[in-house]
Parts: structure tokens; sequence; C-alpha cells
């Protein structure tokens, strides 16, 4: 009877540590899982897909200059809600896509990652974007969330130079 018992808390004990096996590997996989989701929902859009064409900070610097383009700056990160929502809405639009491809050099920055990029344009919430001459000089930021048809025209003004004749709100309604 005593050898009964002892195999009998044996097999206890094994169905016990397969369990907790089982729920090691499940937690795993639910990580595995989240990560995933994460990097699908914060990955830039590729020009290549017909999205936005996003460039590295230091590469786009140097495109600007090679294709003499103006440079839009997303700042961004990974747990930012604005931030996807811009990147799930404004930055979709096919009109925009189009606009921002073919007039400027879309550079698109992790606050959280490139720190000193950030810093160096004093980026203190997100989203920020940041408008450049092809130089490279700075235009003006914009900081929160910016719909599709805002950001557009903002696009246009910048890129027209219309901030050298006349006023946003003159150029607004100028369109």
């Amino acid at each position: 009877m005593k050898d009964y018992r002892i195999l009998e808390n044996n097999e206890i004990k094994d169905k016990r540590s397969s369990h907790k096996q089982q729920i090691m590997v499940i937690g795993v996989m639910l990580v595995i899982s989240a990560v995933s989701l994460l990097t699908l929902l914060t990955a830039p859009v590729s020009g290549v897909s017909g999205g936005i064409a996003w460039q590295s900070h230091d590469k786009g610097i140097i495109m600007a200059k090679e294709q003499n383009k103006k440079i839009f700056i997303y700042f961004h990160a990974a747990w930012c809600g604005y931030c996807r929502k811009m990147e799930m809405s404004t930055f979709q639009d096919k009109t925009l896509i189009d606009y921002m491809n073919a007039n400027f050099i879309a550079i698109k920055v992790d606050s959280d990652v490139e720190t000193k990029v950030a810093d160096s344009y004093s980026v203190r919430g997100l989203p920020t974007c940041w408008f450049l001459k092809t130089n490279g000089d700075k235009l003006s930021s914009m900081p929160g969330y910016i719909d599709e048809k805002r950001l557009l025209t903002i696009l246009k003004y910048v890129h027209t130079e219309g901030y050298e004749k006349m006023s946003y709100t003159d150029f607004e309604k100028s369109l």
C-alpha cells in the first residue's frame, strides 16, 4: 500500500510539472504574438508597397540634398496612440502619399530609439512633425495628431514656399 501511494504522488508531481510546462509554453507564445502584432502596427510603411517612402534620418538628409527636395520628419514611438492613429489613417491617404513621395524626403524617427536625434529637434511630445528646407535648415514643427487633409495643406504650403509670401491662414484661403 505504501508503494502505491508513492507512485500516486509521483504521478501527481509529473502532472503538475507537465501543466506548468504547458502554461509556460502558452505564455511564451502569447509574448511572441504580442511582439509580432506590435511590430506590424509600428512598422514603417515602405515605398515599395505603395506607401510613404520612409528613410532613416541620416540617409534622408543626404537624399534631400541630392534630390533637391524638402524634408518631412515624423517623430513617433511604439507606445504612442496618436502616432498609431496617424500611421493607420493620415499616412494611408493615397493623395497624401503621392504628394509626399513626389515632393519630400520623408524621414521616420522612433524617439525612444534615436534619442539624440529627437533631442536635436527638441521633441517633447509625440507625435511631432518637422518641416525642413532642402539643406536641412529647420522651418517649423507641429506637435500632435494631424489628419490627412490638414497635413496635405501644410505640405503644399512648405513645398511651394508659401511661407515666404503669405501666412498659413491666407494660404489655406487661397486653395
